[in-house]
């Protein structure tokens, strides 16, 4: 699903109005099939949208241990600049920024909610040429109990630049019941490279919506990991936009769920210009009664020849009670392309599990070494050393023990 462009400029009131405006997702709607709403109640979760408060909430703790160029925290209460790096444009968003809502408008329920609610959000330019050896990291943490977070991120990478930019969403609490929707648009420009992490570690009592969207210019590279560990439920939009010949676009993917837990993920690959690649692999183990959808689409355009792309989507089942409904297609206008997609749905091998144990292993030992392997190659896949060990952790902290 295509995010509609920013057509106009509307005020707060309207924007709200249109919002409300908007039927409600449901079953009905191809892209909601398998994510079910009910019992899901915006309007249930108020504190901090006034925008009257200063200074953030305590935070929750970081997955991640690392040394950063420049660190903003972000709570119901606000965003607090921690560092900047010289030479780069890292502030609070102003809403009146001529690109905010270039790439994602208000035609979807969430992502017009996110328009007219978000207060705190934050802009990263990145001047012409300038290379970050540091990454720079955004902790946005719910920390009101029955609080809603509306998060804007808007990132320029302008041409020839490099750097790495990590999203870390967590909760003050584990129980904490609480509403994020969460927006980034991504603009790489000609000939820059852009790491861009988002790592997803709400409670079990978060509801969690996002749109994340991102333009990749001529010559130009995004390399983006996507985790998924915390939540209830909700939808996360991946868009990527192959504009430039030659542009390059990677994404991976790992999720855990566990209990009742329920995510979804959707994919958008669009190759615009020629010559252009895209790599997208999503991974995901599942325990309890949990549920994980994930929906991927190519779409080359007529003038996209010689794209290559390819997307895959793996889960395994760690449990009979969970679920996993992978759904890739395609969608191809030009005539010389290779798309591929490959989409599987598993439980743990019983040979392998054999052949372990008859060596010694407990079953849950055994069980836990054949999750590891599943996940390595996707692990392998991840530039930034932190992050993968991070993802690492998290995937390790949630294998089953018995």
């Amino acid at each position: 699903m295509r995010l509609t462009r920013r057509r106009g400029a509307l005020n707060r009131a309207e924007l709200l109005a249109h919002y409300r405006a908007l039927p409600p997702p449901s079953t009905t709607d191809e892209h909601w099939r398998f994510t079910d709403l009910r019992g899901f109640d915006a309007e249930a979760f108020g504190a901090g949208e006034d925008g009257s408060r200063t200074g953030p909430s305590p935070g929750a703790e970081t997955m991640l241990d690392l040394d950063t160029a420049g660190v903003a925290v972000v709570s119901e209460d606000g965003i607090e600049i921690e560092r900047a790096p010289e030479g780069v444009t890292f502030v609070r968003l102003d809403e009146a920024h001529p690109r905010l809502h270039e790439l994602v408008g208000w035609d979807e329920k969430f992502a017009a909610h996110n328009a007219a609610m978000w207060r705190h959000g934050l802009l990263v330019h990145v001047p012409r040429g300038v290379v970050l050896e540091q990454p720079l990291y955004v902790r946005v943490a719910n920390a009101v109990e029955g609080g809603s977070l509306f998060w804007r991120l808007l990132v320029i990478a302008e041409p020839q630049s490099r750097f790495s930019l990590i999203e870390e969403y967590a909760s003050a609490a584990p129980g904490l019941h609480g509403y994020s929707n969460a927006v980034a648009e991504l603009f790489v420009e000609e000939g820059a490279k852009l790491e861009y992490v988002s790592l997803q570690n709400l409670s079990r009592e978060t509801w969690h919506f996002a749109s994340h969207h991102a333009r990749v210019g001529r010559d130009a590279e995004l390399d983006w990991v996507a985790g998924g560990f915390g939540s209830k439920r909700g939808k996360v939009w991946i868009q990527n936009d192959l504009a430039g010949q030659g542009a390059t676009s990677r994404v991976t993917g790992a999720y855990f769920t566990d209990g009742e837990q329920h995510l979804d993920y959707d994919t958008f690959q669009e190759h615009i210009a020629p010559n252009t690649t895209s790599d997208f692999a999503f991974k995901g183990a599942l325990h309890g009664r949990s549920t994980a959808v994930w929906r991927g689409m190519i779409r080359v355009e007529r003038d996209a020849q010689r794209t290559n792309a390819y997307q895959e989507n793996r889960n395994l089942m760690l449990s009979p009670t969970t679920h996993a409904v992978p759904i890739p297609g395609l969608e191809i206008l030009a005539n010389d392309v290779r798309c591929t997609h490959g989409a599987t749905v598993g439980r743990v091998d019983r040979e392998q599990l054999f052949y372990l144990m008859a060596r010694g292993l407990s079953r849950p030992e055994a069980e836990r070494l054949i999750v590891r392997g599943f996940f390595s190659d996707v692990l392998d896949r991840i530039e930034l050393e932190p992050v993968r060990r991070a993802l690492a952790a998290a995937l390790e902290a949630r294998i089953p023990q018995a």
